[in-house]
């Protein structure tokens, strides 16, 4: 018995009768004893893969639920020694119970203990990644990065797919599908291209197949075959077995540490073929390639699929090759965040879908909207001369928007950065679901695709299409009791509601909490991560709050803490670490959103300043009311009617009338104008 939950054992075979958990704190009127045998409706955890996936998958189950108890069988899974490899399970019975009731951050706080904490990622890859599945030149790849960076679309990584190897073999040999010998006709001088693109400030990545192993065609087999004995007469090829410590010895010292001498700086790999009974090769491959990824200075990375509970020890993760849709939009932020629940925190999708689908500018510009706000922003598309995600490939106002999303990505990663940290020190993802913060509200469990981003911003993606009458596009929103902010607009919503927000296709529904304190780089945007000479300070309104600000390079970490005193007007910046690795001549700007205070600016030293501040004057709902008609497809007449009503009206009573006789679309705008105007 502990204060969490009892436990009741006679001793003898696992059953039902010998065997339940009782969990205590009355979390569910039924549901919070467990017997042995029973399955447990969790939360839900993540899946394996979004492979050709068009709309909601099946969920693996997570380690928290409602009735305030979950299990983690782990009965099926294979046992791994590092010295004596594969040690087969003899039918043992291994189960995990989780006991946390409705600390849902609890749970998975421990659950780091106990399967080791999720590794901080380098700074580069919290950056915009370019991939595309395509036959790049060396010169079109580099014209292609040249017109990013003329555009003023920053990057940090580019990914070269499956085509920078020799696919088109002799018939002998299979499948061009794995591959490890560069194809110099696309590809001549690879070690120049690589050297050009550190020259550019961007991270290199290959995707490897790895399943049909090293064959004799591969540049690296002669020494393949002399570590591993092969007969090079019979062109014996090297079998994958990532089981087989030789193997896995000449699969990295032979081919990939040589490739990463080049300037190869990690690998995306994309493994497919599943598990081999018990023994699941992912697993090995994730394992293996993570560890050897952190002799890095700047730290492990990988790109690879989720092998199950425990895999975020080797971030990051690919969630496949979905199918360009509306439907697996409206799924992505529910599985994103719903991996949480496994602690599996850094999803990588592929932004805007894969393959098949059309040709829809509103489609992936809300994909776009919700990659910037998701863990990892990786532009991803097939072969087709159709399917781009490059922002110029679409019309000017898409073109527009893309590119200014693209680039608050980069903007943000002060912030994300910090995040990163907190992830990785303290157990805590970037995304969490809303009910890890108010898990006795219902309605935290009824807005799936709703999370939070840090711990500053609520995120709400739009995930359907806009509604042509009004142009704008629609998401209910649970705002929790306080204030919040629209992060663009800067409008103020009044929490413990649920309302239906409405957003045009140029922004998306970001909320700041009353107090939120975020930095974003505020020089110039260029390509890769170099920590920024000036630092812009989001402030929104609310009680006394700070927010630091973590910044590592070169072993060293640099802390710059900003603290509000709304009540007081004070502001206090204090910096702590070695100094030497921010830039000489670094500034501080601080934006006090939703206000009427101007901009004050701070050196990079420890340092007060006073303000005295009030609301914004908000426009007035007259003029947001005459916005929106404008541009609706309406009759003028039902115009001037609308607009005079309003005018006329003089209480809350005539606005609610008002509404009362409208259709639902244009009702649930006009209510989303009333609730703010009345903030």
């Amino acid at each position: 018995m502990t204060d969490y939950f009892h436990l009741h054992f006679n001793k003898g075979e696992f059953n039902a009768e010998n065997l339940f958990i009782e969990l205590k704190g009355n979390f569910a009127v039924y549901g919070s004893r467990w017997y042995f045998g029973e399955s447990i409706e969790t939360l839900k955890g993540t899946a394996r893969t979004l492979d050709k996936a068009d709309g909601a998958i099946s969920l693996e189950d997570g380690i928290i639920s409602r009735n305030g108890i979950a299990l983690l069988d782990d009965s099926q899974g294979f046992i791994w020694d590092e010295q004596s490899g594969y040690i087969e399970r003899e039918n043992q019975i291994d189960l995990y119970f989780f006991a946390y009731g409705h600390d849902y951050r609890g749970a998975i706080r421990d659950f780091y203990h106990l399967t080791g904490s999720t590794p901080l990622l380098p700074r580069y890859a919290l950056g915009n990644w370019w991939s595309r599945y395509w036959p790049y030149t060396s010169d079109e790849y580099l014209d292609l990065i040249d017109r990013f960076e003329t555009e003023k679309i920053p990057l940090s990584i580019g990914v070269l797919d499956m085509d920078w190897h020799i696919t088109d073999i002799p018939a002998r040999f299979g499948s061009g599908w794995t591959g490890y010998s560069w194809n110099r006709n696309l590809i001549p001088n690879p070690e120049q291209l690589l050297q050009q693109l550190h020259d550019r400030k961007l991270k290199l990545s290959l995707n490897v197949h790895p399943a049909d192993g090293i064959r004799a065609y591969e540049e690296a087999y002669p020494q393949i075959a002399k570590r591993l004995g092969l007969n090079v007469e019979l062109e014996e090829p090297a079998i994958f077995d990532f089981f087989n410590p030789s193997f896995r010895e000449a699969y990295f010292k032979d081919v990939h540490y040589e490739l990463e001498k080049q300037g190869v700086d990690f690998w995306w790999i994309d493994w497919q073929q599943g598990t081999q009974g018990m023994l699941d090769p992912l697993w090995l491959l994730n394992h293996y390639h993570y560890q050897d990824s952190c002799k890095n200075a700047e730290g492990g990375l990988i790109l690879s699929r989720y092998a199950g509970p425990g895999s975020h020890r080797y971030p990051v993760g690919f969630s496949g090759d979905t199918i360009i849709s509306w439907n697996s939009l409206r799924f992505q932020p529910y599985f994103t965040a719903t991996a949480s629940n496994i602690g599996y925190s850094w999803w990588s999708h592929d932004i805007g879908g894969h393959m098949l689908g059309d040709y829809d500018e509103e489609l992936q510009t809300r994909w776009l909207q919700f990659g910037v706000f998701s863990p990892i922003t990786r532009l991803h598309s097939s072969r087709s001369p159709f399917n781009s995600k490059e922002p110029w490939f679409f019309s000017e106002t898409t073109s527009k928007i893309m590119k200014k999303y693209l680039r608050l990505r980069h903007q943000m990663i002060p912030y994300l950065y910090t995040m990163n940290v907190q992830t990785h020190e303290e157990g805590a993802p970037l995304i969490s679901p809303i009910y890890y913060f108010y898990p006795e509200n219902d309605e935290s469990y009824n807005v799936p695709n709703q999370y939070f981003f840090g711990t500053e911003l609520m995120v709400a993606p739009i995930v359907e299409k806009m509604d042509l009458t009004f142009q704008s596009a629609k998401v209910d929103v649970w705002f929790p009791e306080g204030e919040w902010y629209d992060f663009f607009s800067e409008k103020k919503y009044t929490g413990g509601v649920k309302l239906s927000v409405y957003r045009d296709i140029s922004t998306t529904p970001v909320f700041a909490k009353s107090g939120a304190i975020i930095p974003l780089v505020g020089s110039e945007i260029g390509m890769g991560v170099d920590l920024p000479e000036v630092v812009d300070w989001y402030v929104f309104p609310g009680k006394q709050h700070s927010f630091e600000m973590l910044e590592d390079q070169n072993g060293q970490r640099y802390k710059t803490r900003l603290s509000i005193d709304w009540e007081m007007g004070m502001v206090e910046l204090a910096l702590q670490g070695d100094s030497s690795i921010v830039p000489s001549n670094r500034k501080h700007r601080i934006h006090f959103k939703g206000t009427n205070v101007s901009i004050i600016e701070l050196p990079n030293k420890n340092d007060t300043a006073k303000f005295e501040w009030k609301d914004n004057k908000r426009t007035s709902l007259n003029d947001e009311v005459f916005r929106l008609l404008k541009t609706a497809s309406l009759p003028y007449e039902l115009k001037d009617r609308l607009l005079n009503q309003f005018i006329n009206a003089k209480n809350s009573h005539d606005l609610m009338n008002i509404l009362h006789h409208q259709d639902k679309e244009l009702r649930g705008r006009l209510l989303e104008m009333i609730f703010t105007s009345q903030n």
